[in-house]
């Protein structure tokens, strides 16, 4: 690399830093914005199904959309607890009406928002969880966004085989004209 390159790439990255360090961003809340994004667009699409399709299978290999929300709480609880050691469950995988699911839903939710408000920069590096599942705090909450995000790509399929618009694309919906 000659000399021009480096400077234009250290000027670049410290102005990338300059920018991150404007806007609040840290190692600390970009994970917990990330998962306020997905968070709000799992419980809208949980809302937005309406409770007679909760047992909707598209094909017999795959989870009802019920079963799906119910999978969602519970890794939920289990990625975000496992940060703060509490080993929290919701048993989401044995309710069945949507409001009760909705329900496991937002308490898990809730483990996840203290889980996420736990994050700092000196406990970021620490280990967490067990066996397999042994991250660093950071780590586990980005499995959690990761996980999240996969699940809720399944969720905006559902809908849309029920004619549904997911939460994250009605915000670019455009009106149809007559």
């Amino acid at each position: 690399m000659n000399r021009y390159s480096k400077f234009v790439l250290a000027a670049a990255f410290t102005g990338c830093c300059s920018l991150l360090a404007q806007s609040g961003a840290s190692i600390v809340n970009e994970p917990k914005q990330a998962y306020d994004h997905i968070k709000n667009n799992i419980l809208r699409a949980a809302e937005e199904m309406p409770e007679g399709d909760y047992s909707f299978q598209p094909t017999p290999a795959i989870r009802t959309f019920g079963k799906l929300v119910a999978h969602i709480a519970d890794a939920q609880a289990h990625f975000c607890s496992a940060v703060d050691n509490t080993h929290m469950q919701v048993h989401a995988s044995s309710r069945t009406a949507k409001a009760d699911l909705i329900a496991a839903l937002k308490e898990s939710s809730d483990e996840c928002d203290k889980a996420y408000s736990s994050l700092t920069e000196a406990n970021a590096n620490q280990m967490v969880g067990t066996g397999r599942m042994q991250r660093t705090r950071l780590g586990m909450l980005y499995l959690n966004v990761a996980h999240d995000n996969e699940e809720y790509g399944y969720m905006a399929v559902y809908l849309r085989l029920k004619n549904l618009v997911p939460p994250s694309s009605q915000v670019h919906a455009m009106p149809v004209k007559e």
